[in-house]
């Protein structure tokens, strides 16, 4: 390629954990030959409630060659195997949601569809029970995932719970090593190109005017690039999704280092709790039409284990997505592109994974519209997705104790959804693409913590041998408890392997 043809300088505007992510990929994989400016204010505050992640995001970290220990110690990061969901189907219901695989399932369905048939002959355990994750969560044990192939232990995969606000903050001491430039300054007005209404420059409240070929937009909510500069509208999903408020708050640690996620089911919302290394991440997820925000905050409040160690965060958001996520010379990364609440804990995968699709179809100077369209394509695929996914733990509920859950429970869902539960509810089958973010392993410990069994099972599964079934499932169930058994507590596993941050408490 001709030099003059390159993409010279990127421009990134925002800070906080999309901003510097960025940054960090793209210094990471193109080195020098692109120049890197991340413009950010002094103040502007983060939301600060991407705190859990998925475990997708040890293949980023290893992308941009971070080291995993060094991580840890810098964020006060903790492992996460999964979420524990309580209250959803009805007040007393509790069920996990799990990472890796159940069984020794290689996302076919088999081993579900013949657990299936089991369980109509009660020769079979809970389903739970084939869930390495969820059997480990369940007592606080914790090892990394095995790599050799064949060993269970593969299946017992992880992600994190980290302090978002030191994850940027150690993301940028990694980018300016790499030689991104850092600017601080408040933007007033985005300039533009007459002739194609592409973005030139930034002015920064200082005077300051910093130009680029690219623009990536990590401002935020307020979108002030893609959003306000160029107009892009914004698809609201609150009819489907209608939690709009968040109240957040660190505290204590007094309970268990936990290596899973809690949700917990209110009558106007949920409430989350991070368990880090110094601190306890809590927050409560509710909508202003059905709850005040004096009750979500006594209810965030009242539930915390500890003292609270900073005041409490109030965030207002609308579920929903940018209709373009890319348009003309600028790419929204982040909130600017889309938000989901934080209930599956995908907002940093939406970040992580449009990174990913920005290198992939990465343009030259002549910024080719195909790949701003191979773009947009793929990332409406992959929040609608996933917006079908969070709409089902709402919908698919026995609760009707209050406003928000009769409204949920009856509400008019979309044709994709309510397809994919049909052909669950008929006979235990899942169509899912092999792109989609949320394989078999989510969709079956929600569907069924959900409440939704299957009438029947394939045909095909009725050509096994039943006591053979019963008795390898029987084995396995055996095999998976004794591995479990032999796992360090999770509190533990950190400090034997030096990975205990030595960071003070915010």
């Amino acid at each position: 390629m001709v030099k003059d043809k390159w993409i010279d300088k990127v421009v990134i505007l925002g800070g906080g954990t999309a901003g510097w992510m960025t940054a960090a990929a793209l210094s990471h994989t193109f080195g020098h030959a692109v120049e890197i400016v991340l413009v950010e204010s002094d103040a502007i505050g983060t939301v600060g409630v991407g705190e859990a992640t998925i475990p997708p995001i040890r293949t980023f970290h290893q992308m941009i060659g971070i080291d995993e220990a060094e991580f840890i110690r810098a964020t006060g990061a903790t492992f996460k195997l999964g979420i524990e969901f309580r209250g959803w189907l009805n007040e007393n219901s509790t069920y996990f949601h799990p990472f890796g695989a159940y069984g020794v399932e290689r996302d076919i369905g088999y081993f579900f569809q013949y657990w299936l048939r089991l369980k109509e002959k009660g020769q079979v355990a809970d389903f739970s029970e084939f869930s390495l994750c969820t059997l480990a969560a369940r007592s606080n044990l914790f090892a990394p995932a095995s790599e050799r192939p064949g060993d269970p232990l593969q299946h017992l995969q992880s992600a994190y719970h980290f302090d978002a606000g030191r994850y940027a903050k150690y993301l940028k001491g990694v980018c300016i090593a790499r030689g991104v430039s850092h600017r601080i300054g408040d933007m007033l007005a985005a300039e533009h190109n007459p002739e194609n209404g592409h973005v030139t420059g930034l002015k920064l409240k200082s005077g300051e005017l910093v130009t680029g070929d690219l623009f990536i937009d990590c401002s935020g909510m307020r979108a002030m690039l893609l959003g306000q500069a160029l107009g892009v509208d914004y698809e609201d999903w609150s009819h489907w999704l209608p939690m709009n408020r968040a109240c957040a708050v660190p505290c204590e640690q007094k309970l268990a280092l936990t290596p899973y996620t809690i949700s917990t089911a209110r009558p106007f919302g949920w409430q989350w709790r991070i368990p880090l290394q110094h601190r306890v991440g809590n927050g409560v997820v509710y909508s202003n039409e059905f709850a005040t925000d004096e009750a979500a905050e006594r209810c965030l409040l009242d539930g915390l284990e500890g003292e609270p160690l900073a005041p409490i965060n109030r965030i207002k958001f609308t579920a929903g997505r940018r209709k373009t996520h890319w348009h003309k010379n600028v790419v929204a990364i982040g909130l600017a592109s889309g938000f989901l609440e934080p209930l599956e804990s995908t907002s940093i995968q939406f970040i992580q994974s449009s990174i990913q699709r920005l290198i992939r179809y990465f343009p030259d100077a002549g910024l080719a519209p195909v790949c701003a369209q191979a773009f947009n394509r793929e990332a409406t695929r992959e929040i609608e997705n996933v917006r079908d996914f969070l709409i089902l733990h709402y919908h698919a509920t026995e609760r009707d104790d209050s406003e928000l859950w009769r409204y949920v429970k009856t509400m008019r869902i979309p044709d994709s959804l309510q397809e994919r539960i049909e052909l669950f509810r008929e006979r235990g089958q899942l169509n899912i693409a092999a792109e989609e973010l949320f394989q078999s392993t989510s969709w079956h410990a929600v569907l069924l913590g959900q409440g939704i069994r299957p009438r029947t099972y394939m045909p095909t599964m009725a050509l096994q041998d039943d006591a053979m079934l019963a008795n390898a499932y029987s084995n396995l169930e055996r095999n998976f408890k004794k591995i479990v058994s032999r796992l360090p507590d999770h509190a533990a596993y950190i400090k034997e392997h030096r990975l205990t941050s030595t960071m003070e408490r915010p």
